[in-house]
């Protein structure tokens, strides 16, 4: 790459950070604003080991949730379809009691046991985030915590 082209790549790297609001200009001499770091953590989780979701700094971090029936560790469903349905609908509910809402989602991670449950999947989760999706990964895993689980989901949302 030569210097021109490398100084032009820096200069529209830098216009589109000022875009995407990832820079801000402070005044000579002012403090920059503070950034909020108080965590405050959403209850409802049912495991003692890890909390339903943390709210941080204008961001939501939900924990992995399984296709479980609220208020127990029971599983939906032994199939697929049943297992994800309530996972997504547990994913919803884990981002809304944190305040925000699935079109403020900007990041899901998926685990499945079986690729050949991708298709199925991708059909159900189009249901939750039928325009704008969020960024995602989709992985295949041998097996999960909970016996008989089939997939886990957690995600990354504005608050």
């Amino acid at each position: 790459m030569s210097d021109q082209d490398r100084r032009r790549f820096l200069t529209q790297l830098g216009a589109a950070a000022l875009a995407g609001g990832a820079m801000t200009t402070v005044a000579a001499g002012a403090e920059p604003p503070p950034v909020p770091r108080k965590k405050e953590i959403i209850p409802g989780s049912p495991y003692p080991t890890f909390s339903r979701a943390v709210r941080c700094g204008g961001m939501v971090y939900v924990s992995g949730v399984l296709g479980q029936i609220p208020g127990t560790r029971d599983l939906a469903s032994p199939g697929f379809k049943g297992q994800a349905r309530q996972a997504m609908e547990n994913l919803k509910a884990s981002v809304e009691a944190a305040g925000s809402s699935m079109d403020k989602v900007v990041k899901c991670s998926a685990f499945l046991t079986e690729s050949s449950d991708f298709k199925e999947f991708n059909e159900i989760y189009v249901k939750y985030f039928p325009s704008e999706p969020p960024a995602r990964s989709t992985v295949i895993v041998k097996a999960l915590v909970a016996a008989g689980a089939k997939l886990e989901i957690d995600c990354v949302a504005i608050a």
